[in-house]
């Protein structure tokens, strides 16, 4: 597949990089440990075994990287966030950490056995020109897994949004959601039409239900250190807002607790997809 001749970056692109410059660290004390729950399946999915040559795209603190290298796999990491990157070559040292920014990637045509990607899908704003690119890299054969976040999530997902919400937070207007010609349904059959569209073939795709457990204060620190468009948010609000919607959150999170009143531990039920594919 050649590449597109669309615009491939978006005002969607832009504001993600500003959203995660410098916030590699923020991101795996807080949400990066839910993200790396689907990490064994996905891998799965991928079918990566010893001496694959597997591309982790979005790698993050290199959470998937290091578990395709701990199967044997050879291993390339890619990232557009440079404090990501420097996690991911700690993380995963037998990886190849490259910093490069979808859709453009330097690899060449079927350079890889099998491509992953992590929660990335969410964070693209042209995801079908994105995918088309995915799947030029791949060996015709080749394997392609991911995961997104679904469009029904479980109740989890919307503690942190609910506390905003009942704060009377606004989201910032520069924060909006992707162009609608570009969107596509957050379900199983909407995902499993992207990756058809792509040219993709023996397409598959599942929900994925887990429970994260972690604690208030943790769980806070992303959305409190301006992780994700969440994170945007909060600190977007007056710091009268702001201290109402945490005030919110923790009564809220009653609802989620594990152990007596008084007690910090979380279970925050989540809803992922997870699709698989062939080139």
């Amino acid at each position: 597949m050649t590449r597109s001749t669309a615009p491939q970056h978006t005002v969607f692109d832009a504001n993600e990089r500003a959203a995660w410059a410098g916030r590699g660290a923020a991101y795996a004390a807080s949400f990066g440990r839910l993200c790396a729950r689907p990490v064994g399946e996905l891998l799965d999915a991928a079918g990566v075994s010893a001496g694959s040559r597997v591309l982790d795209v979005g790698t993050g603190p290199g959470t998937v990287a290091a578990g395709a290298a701990a199967r044997g796999a050879r291993v390339t990491a890619v990232d557009a966030e440079p404090s990501m990157l420097e996690l991911a070559r700690r993380n995963a040292p037998q990886a190849r950490a490259v910093l490069a920014t979808l859709p453009g990637l330097p690899f060449e045509d079927g350079e890889f056995d099998a491509v992953v990607a992590n929660f990335v899908l969410n964070h693209v704003g042209r995801p079908l020109i994105a995918l088309a690119e995915l799947r030029r890299v791949l060996r015709p054969g080749g394997r392609i897994a991911l995961t997104i976040w679904s469009g029904s999530p479980a109740p989890g997902q919307t503690l942190v949004p609910r506390a905003l919400q009942a704060a009377g937070a606004v989201r910032p207007p520069h924060l909006g959601p992707l162009d609608p010609a570009d969107d596509f349904p957050r379900t199983a059959d909407g995902l499993a039409g992207l990756l058809d569209a792509a040219g993709l073939r023996e397409v598959h795709c599942r929900t994925v239900d887990f429970d994260h457990a972690t604690t208030v204060d943790e769980w806070w620190s992303g959305p409190a250190s301006g992780v994700a468009t969440i994170g945007l948010t909060l600190l977007a609000q007056p710091p009268e807002i702001r201290a109402a919607a945490r005030e919110h959150y923790e009564r809220l999170a009653g609802e989620f607790r594990t152990g007596p009143a008084g007690t910090d531990g979380l279970l925050l039920p989540h809803r992922a997809l997870l699709a698989g594919a062939v080139r």
